[in-house]
């Protein structure tokens, strides 16, 4: 075991602060990562206050980690000291279900382990990326190309599958009419992203305050959902749809704007339950749908075609002690936008 520092909520609802926690020694096919940056994502507000459930507490949040090998365990084959990796939301899986073998760790259906707020199989609770060091076996571990750099990389852990997943799955790209709802730490990675698919992309936010950095990031258009009009001049029109606000909606609206078979993805999270009238989506054989974070594999190929593009998060770089005022501003919508930690300043 190594102490280490980290950044901690000791109780739900309560504020970050600075701890020590323990890491295991490195196991057989374990990887020891120095964990240079770690974005704040929303999810990890709403673990911290308990708004989807019961917590484990002390809570290190952070999954969207990146930083740089410094140990091997043993029988490690992919990765050596010195690479540049990355840890997204989950740590381990049980690795034989039929999801896994597929792929599909997210979905194990004997529940994977996530990188924080759970217990892994060896009965220790799990520490996340607001930390100086994280160990982690290396099939969960994935490897961040040169041509970014780790502070815009390390959003792609998280914001960046979450939303590349379900660009994926429901084949965003050229001839496909796609509507982002939702202009913020993955809303503005899936402009991004299903911009270099090829798709003609529409973002659809509470107001046009941000429509200038929408058409900068790939959108072909903007419009503003306050507007009631908005809802008129689009009914019928986008092929995919993919929500990434985590607050209750009015389904039915937005389910209007699909065409005949379209999809509305939900990969933003509301912490209340939700109400649908089933006529919003017999008529047009639409889809309401979800999608969690992505594979392994797949979370590899994101970042690859990421950096192939170009693509990466825009970021504001904050010091550890900043992590409460950052949780204030990310409630608020006061970020350009995602916040990283410098772990180095832990």
């Amino acid at each position: 075991m190594t102490t280490v520092a980290a950044y901690a909520a000791p109780a739900a609802k309560a504020p970050l602060e600075r701890t020590t926690i323990e890491r295991r020694a490195v196991r057989e096919n374990d990887v020891l990562i120095d964990i240079k940056f770690a974005g704040i994502c929303h999810s990890d507000i709403h673990q911290v206050r308990e708004g989807w459930g019961e917590a484990i507490f002390p809570m290190v949040p952070g999954h969207e980690i990146a930083g740089v090998v410094t140990e091997v365990g043993p029988g490690v084959t992919r990765f050596a000291v010195g690479d540049r990796v990355g840890v997204g939301c989950m740590v381990d899986s049980c690795r034989t279900c039929e999801n896994c073998r597929a792929g599909l760790e997210q979905y194990c259906t004997r529940g994977n382990t996530m990188t924080y707020n759970a217990v892994g199989k060896d009965g220790e609770p799990t520490y996340g990326g607001y930390a100086q060091t994280i160990v982690v076996d290396e099939d969960f571990v994935v490897r961040i190309p040169e041509g970014i750099g780790l502070d815009e990389a390390a959003p792609l852990l998280c914001a960046g599958i979450t939303t590349y997943s379900p660009l994926k799955h429901w084949n965003a790209g050229p001839g496909k009419k796609v509507a982002v709802l939702g202009m913020g730490g993955l809303g503005h990675m899936a402009v991004k992203i299903a911009h270099a698919l090829g798709a003609e992309v529409t973002v659809l936010s509470q107001s046009l305050r941000k429509k200038d950095d929408g058409l900068r990031l790939g959108a072909d258009h903007y419009y503003a959902t306050s507007d009631p009009k908005t809802f008129e001049e689009l009914a019928g029109t986008f092929d995919l749809i993919v929500s990434t606000v985590s607050a209750p909606l009015d389904f039915g609206a937005y389910l209007a704007l699909l065409r005949t078979d379209g999809a509305l993805v939900n990969v933003g999270a509301p912490e209340e339950p939700v109400s649908l009238n089933l006529f919003s989506v017999i008529g047009g054989r639409k889809t309401l749908a979800g999608s969690s974070i992505g594979g392994i594999r797949e979370t590899q190929e994101m970042l690859d075609f990421c950096v192939e593009r170009g693509l990466g998060s825009e970021i504001e770089v904050i010091s550890a002690d900043r992590i409460n005022e950052a949780y204030e501003r990310v409630l608020a919508g006061d970020v350009r936008y995602r916040f990283v930690i410098d772990t180095s300043t832990i």
